[in-house]
């Protein structure tokens, strides 16, 4: 297992076997209901996501199938690990635009990044070329910590980013393990001006029970301002397209979710 999967937990096919392709059924209808998904791996060559335009062009196939009109695709950005940049992100973006064109995919394709919160982060906000924001006007930054310890800048990256006129959103908090026993601290963040965003297959228990358990949490708390699929690859659309099996996938609809507000800009 590589470094990065230690690190962040990306987890196989639970029998070990090659994922296969998210197949229509029950659970394709449901995911149109939110509209846009603000958190994919989709961009080719920049991550441990998509690794070439085709295998880009195939997942959002399947995004598409499920339901999703617009597609925000956030690449890691992360110290010396993943040093994508804004200039070379908008370029992946170009070009997958235009092979899912060419493929005649009905699909709004944007890019924003998800930022991991280290030493690296807050220099950025004062970098020439910035940092990448969606949602508009909004200006949403999505940001991640470690799943195993706290980071140390996450209260002066909320205050910062929303000093700056961004809004931070923390991405799937129940994948933190240090937050599992004290989730009173994700409801925190929201009152220091952050949002949360859960990743969806968390609701099929994928990452494992004790995320299930938190996300379940959240949503009982109505702490959930996002829903995004995270996919990085057919082994995520899989477990998405059986979604309207899991008990909380109706309590997750029911919240005020914002993902619909981002299919206008």
């Amino acid at each position: 297992m590589s470094f990065w999967k230690r690190l962040m937990g990306t987890s196989p096919a639970a029998d070990g076997s090659a994922p296969q392709p998210a197949k229509s059924g029950p659970g394709a209808p449901l995911l149109a209901v939110l509209g846009a998904d603000m958190h994919s791996h989709v961009l080719p060559g920049l991550d441990d996501g998509a690794d070439s335009v085709e295998a880009g062009v195939a997942l959002v196939r399947e995004l598409v199938a499920l339901g999703y009109r617009k597609l925000i695709a956030t690449p890691h950005i992360m110290g010396d690990f993943y040093r994508n940049t804004p200039v070379g992100v908008r370029a992946a973006l170009a070009a997958l635009t235009e092979a899912t064109t060419a493929q005649g995919i009905d699909v709004t394709l944007e890019c924003a990044a998800e930022y991991y919160l280290d030493e690296w982060f807050l220099p950025r906000l004062a970098a020439p070329d910035g940092i990448l924001s969606f949602g508009g006007d909004q200006r949403y930054v999505l940001v991640e910590t470690s799943y195993i310890n706290e980071s140390r800048v996450l209260t002066q990256a909320i205050f910062e980013l929303c000093a700056a006129g961004y809004r931070p959103v923390i991405a799937h908090p129940e994948r933190y393990k240090y937050l599992h026993s004290r989730l009173d601290d994700a409801a925190g963040w929201r009152d220091k001006g952050a949002l949360l965003q859960i990743n969806l297959n968390s609701l099929a228990g994928y990452y494992g029970p004790g995320e299930r358990h938190a996300v379940e949490q959240l949503i009982d708390r109505g702490l959930v301002d996002f829903a995004g699929t995270d996919a990085h690859g057919l082994k995520h659309t899989t477990v998405l397209a059986n979604l309207y099996a899991t008990p909380y996938f109706d309590k997750l609809l029911a919240l005020p979710l914002r993902n619909k507000t981002l299919l206008g800009g």
